[in-house]
């Protein structure tokens, strides 16, 4: 998704759609390199000229962009209410503050992290005053910023980060101070649609697991595949993956006719969480006792494909964001 002259492939995001999806079809998991693909928008999208000297390296994989500085302890999916600040003195920002849930920043080269540059006043939005800064963590770490991992029950590697007086050049500032909440939210359709192409490979993954197992089981002188009570909640989980591919696809197009998908992304996101969840459900039924071995590696993708229905947003803000962006209910929080 990095253009050609900044030395990338200059592919649309529905490529990086279906090179999400395959690996996950294929029983794997992208968690080591997705966020490379939406981070990095960012800095294409609104980096100065001098930033973005940095992609041909990310093009290239000698620079890794994986961690991205949002979510705070406080706060978490209400983002104006962070509390890392960021303070103008001389050529460099003070940074002083906590993240967490900072996935893969212990593999990462940079960092694109908001905080805050100018306090909540009255009368404006608690989103204004928020700053987008690219953190170079080779220079960082061990100068103002530490990292700590979080054990998980899936390797995503997640850390919190705590920045102690690290400083920051003023010229690591991406776009106009105070327009950082704006910038980061341009990404969010891309991160939702390539979430949603990861679900819909664990579930065909995990269909196919179980369609598999039902027809090589034998139990009771017949496969399982057999059972009607087998069978139907199997077919079940296929129709609504394919459902949900349908609105994948749609969110894909409008994006590349470069339209602004926030509703189609946010339900291929959810539809395919849930179809995803509902496809390792039935996997797991299916094996009986064996699905719970890690010889089948079911109970893995069990436990990561859950992942979705919380992060990177959870199925509760989408359905708050349909009901008062596209049913025009009351905002509820």
């Amino acid at each position: 998704m990095i253009p050609e002259e900044y030395g990338g492939a200059g592919l649309p995001l529905s490529a990086g759609a279906v090179i999400l999806e395959e690996i996950h079809r294929s029983g794997g998991n992208t968690g080591a390199c997705h966020a490379q693909m939406y981070t990095m928008g960012t800095l294409l999208r609104h980096g100065s000229d001098t930033q973005k000297r940095y992609l041909p390296g990310i093009a290239d994989g000698s620079l890794r962009l994986q961690a991205f500085g949002v979510t705070e302890p406080n706060s978490s999916t209400d983002t104006g209410a962070l509390q890392t600040t960021a303070k103008r003195e001389g050529d460099n920002y003070v940074i002083n503050g906590q993240k967490i849930w900072t996935s893969r920043a212990e593999h990462s080269d940079l960092m694109i992290l908001l905080a805050r540059t100018a306090p909540i006043t009255e009368g404006t939005k608690k989103t204004s005053g928020l700053s987008v800064l690219l953190v170079d963590m080779r220079e960082a770490l061990g100068k103002g910023m530490t990292v700590r991992p979080i054990r998980t029950m899936m390797n995503h590697s997640a850390t919190e980060v705590f920045f102690d007086n690290l400083l920051v050049p003023t010229a690591n500032l991406i776009g106009d101070e105070g327009k950082g909440f704006h910038y980061i939210l341009s990404g969010m359709n891309s991160e939702r649609i390539l979430i949603a192409a990861e679900c819909i490979g664990d579930a065909k993954w995990l269909i196919n697991k179980a369609v598999n197992y039902a027809n090589d089981r034998t139990v009771f002188g017949r496969p399982i595949g057999q059972n009607q009570g087998v069978q139907f909640p199997i077919a079940k989980a296929y129709a609504n993956m394919r459902a949900t591919e349908l609105m994948a696809q749609e969110a894909l197009r409008l994006y590349e006719e470069g339209k602004n998908p926030g509703a189609e992304a946010n339900m291929a996101k959810m539809l395919a969480s849930d179809a995803s969840n509902e496809a390792a459900n039935v996997a797991i039924q299916t094996h009986g006792g064996f699905g719970f071995a890690e010889k089948y590696d079911i109970e893995q993708k069990f436990r990561e494909t859950r992942l979705y229905q919380v992060a990177p947003i959870s199925t509760n803000l989408i359905l708050s964001y349909l009901s008062e962006h596209v049913l025009g209910l009351p905002r509820s929080y």
